[in-house]
């Protein structure tokens, strides 16, 4: 390789880069073509050019379109601000109207209102994912479904701490929209964020959304790749939903 470096034809060297992430892997290609070329000027004697010819091949975004890697960043925010803002404001619509105490007093369990506020939403999520996804596979379903529930049980909880339409409103769409953007990957890498910021996008359903899709949908991977992803949004909607009727059920304490 050194002496292939040196002559006039050089050496050469593929790249292969995830392009999954078109940002990354821009920063990737960057970064390692610069080592490259340093080692290659440290190599060459005389000061000439570096001898090392450099191929770069992209894997699963090979014309680097920007659409893939915004897509799945776009599919989270718009389920997440359908799915959390508008259950959100739910139950808060009943507090309001005052009766959520008739209600809770009623025969109905505590579930079957939760239930019922989270269908309707629920339909109309299914009607919007199918409209983004008309020939998506059943795993990228699987997945979009797991957040759409843990979404709308966010939403829920929401719904039954705040008092007033406007301060759900404000809170489902302030200080989860932002956070959504800007920590769950979806504008910036979370590799490159410190530390303290990876940590509170975990607890962000997009990221792990934004993860899975990412998987499926650029890359084409089976469903077992995603496991992780799928385990942590499906815990998420059990916490979510349990948090929600034990609030509900303290609504009159």
């Amino acid at each position: 390789f050194s002496g292939g470096m040196l002559s006039p034809d050089g050496s050469q060297m593929q790249l292969i880069v995830d392009a999954s992430d078109a940002n990354m892997a821009q920063s990737y290609t960057s970064y390692a073509s610069g080592i490259i070329a340093a080692f290659g000027n440290e190599m060459a004697s005389g000061g000439t050019e570096s001898g090392i010819l450099t191929q770069v091949q992209f894997l699963y975004n090979p014309q680097m379109k920007s659409a893939y890697n915004f897509v799945p960043g776009i599919m989270g925010l718009i389920m997440m601000l359908i799915c959390a803002m508008m259950t959100s404001i739910s139950i808060v619509r009943e507090k309001e109207t005052g009766t959520m105490e008739v209600l809770l007093v009623s025969p109905v369990r505590p579930i079957y209102i939760v239930v019922s506020k989270m269908v309707p939403y629920f339909v109309l999520s299914c009607i919007n994912l199918a409209t983004i996804l008309l020939l998506s596979v059943f795993a990228l379903w699987l997945v979009s479904l797991i957040y759409i529930i843990a979404n709308l049980s966010l939403g829920l909880l929401i719904s039954t701490m705040a008092q007033q339409q406007v301060i759900a409103l404000m809170f489902s769409g302030l200080l989860l929209m932002m956070p959504t953007m800007l920590l769950s990957g979806m504008v910036f890498p979370i590799e490159s964020m410190p530390w303290p910021l990876r940590g509170i996008s975990c607890i962000l359903p997009a990221r792990w959304y934004i993860t899975a899709v990412r998987k499926l949908m650029i890359q084409g991977l089976p469903m077992i790749y995603a496991w992780k992803e799928i385990v942590i949004l499906a815990s998420m909607a059990v916490v979510l939903i349990g948090a929600s009727l034990k609030k509900l059920n303290n609504r009159l304490e």
